[in-house]
């Protein structure tokens, strides 16, 4: 049974920074793309930030490039994000995502969510 479990959310000020971490088990985690995406309240879920099963790629929403940092931990069976410079547009609930890329990724597993809420 394939579970992935989000964990690190939690309330930070603007400018903060706050690393949230994503423990997947029951499946081949090295040949899975993983990717983080957000859902704030009121907006439709959207796309953070992927990298694949190597790590020799990642890809950034441009919302949060430059800020966020995606890397993965295939002994640990581990994807992080590390968020830099937070805003207040970030505040959503996080939720991480594997999927297999054929050649476009449909992600097929999904964690419950972390929620991160920046203040002022």
């Amino acid at each position: 049974q394939v579970q992935l479990i989000e964990s690190g959310g939690g309330l930070v000020q603007t400018g903060g920074s706050l690393a949230l971490s994503c423990t997947a088990s029951g499946l081949t985690f090295s040949t899975y793309v993983m990717a983080w995406f957000r859902q704030a309240p009121g907006k439709e879920r959207e796309f953070v930030a992927a990298i694949t099963g190597t790590g020799s790629r990642v890809h950034y929403a441009r919302s949060v490039e430059g800020r966020f940092t995606i890397s993965r931990d295939n002994a640990k069976q581990a994807v992080n994000l590390q968020m830099n410079s937070l805003e207040l547009e970030d505040t959503a609930v996080y939720y991480c995502a594997a999927g297999v890329a054929t050649p476009e990724v449909e992600y097929d597993y999904w964690g419950q969510g972390t929620q991160v809420t920046v203040s002022s």
